[in-house]
């Protein structure tokens, strides 16, 4: 996939705000070694580095346009360009943090807890995931790819997927001194002609806009444009409200 920064960073503040309320579920810790796994941009990885400036702070993602992005504001933070779903860590960390990263591997019966061994001891896995794929604007994309005007195309497209909060639970907990495992629905008042749109092809849409080219791009996103107005109607204030829910996790080995 082709990410596109400006894109992403459109609605900077809502796809901040769960990163921001997982920084302060962490509480009193004071990591010494941290990686931002699936960093993107890199403006969540200045978080980081922000709340603990004494860290060393490393942001890693597959996606070059994205750290292009993070590494042209000035920092020392250490960019790394690396497949997170072959990620393994040169020295232990005693945090690694993901924000809206994970949800694009599979297998995460496998993945977590292989995350989890990487750690120091005592160390601790927080990341948060968008679980959200059974709500309107997921089901309809999904429904539209396997359309036959575009199943050739976008038919076997994945978008992502996690398991529910208890199955973390009963994964990660025999693997933990502490886990924390929770939901939070954010309830965004997003503003504009075509504000579900312009969320969604910051990430949920990328892989499926990567197949269409010219008019036939077009005709998916009228289509998806017309069904997404009637799940989410404007408001007369202009704003669409666009409940989007997010599971979390702080998991301590």
């Amino acid at each position: 996939m082709n990410w596109d920064p400006e894109q992403y960073l459109k609605f900077v503040e809502a796809r901040r705000r769960p990163a921001l309320d997982l920084i302060v579920r962490l509480g009193g810790k004071s990591p010494t070694a941290i990686v931002d796994l699936g960093c993107g941009a890199g403006n969540v990885t200045r978080l980081l580095a922000e709340h603990w400036p004494t860290a060393r702070v490393t942001g890693i993602d597959s996606d070059q346009a994205m750290l292009s992005k993070a590494s042209s504001t000035p920092s020392t933070i250490d960019w790394q360009r690396a497949d997170i779903a072959d990620w393994r860590a040169e020295a232990a960390p005693d945090l690694i943090f993901s924000n809206a990263a994970l949800h694009w591997l599979g297998d995460h019966r496998s993945l977590l807890p292989g995350l989890i061994g990487q750690l120091t001891d005592g160390g601790v896995l927080a990341l948060q995931m968008p679980s959200n794929f059974m709500s309107p604007s997921h089901q309809i994309l999904r429904k539209l790819a396997g359309d036959y005007r575009w199943q050739q195309a976008l038919g076997h497209v994945e978008m992502g997927s996690v398991l529910s909060a208890a199955e973390y639970h009963r994964l990660l907990m025999p693997l933990c001194r502490y886990l924390d495992v929770w939901e939070t629905t954010y309830w965004q008042a997003l503003s504009g002609d075509d504000a579900i749109i312009e969320w969604m092809k910051g990430t949920t849409l990328v892989p499926y806009l990567a197949r269409l080219e010219g008019a036939a791009t077009e005709k998916f996103l009228a289509a998806y444009r017309a069904r997404l107005a009637l799940a989410y109607p404007r408001g007369a204030d202009g704003h669409t409200v666009f409940p989007f829910k997010r599971v979390f996790l702080v998991a301590q080995r």
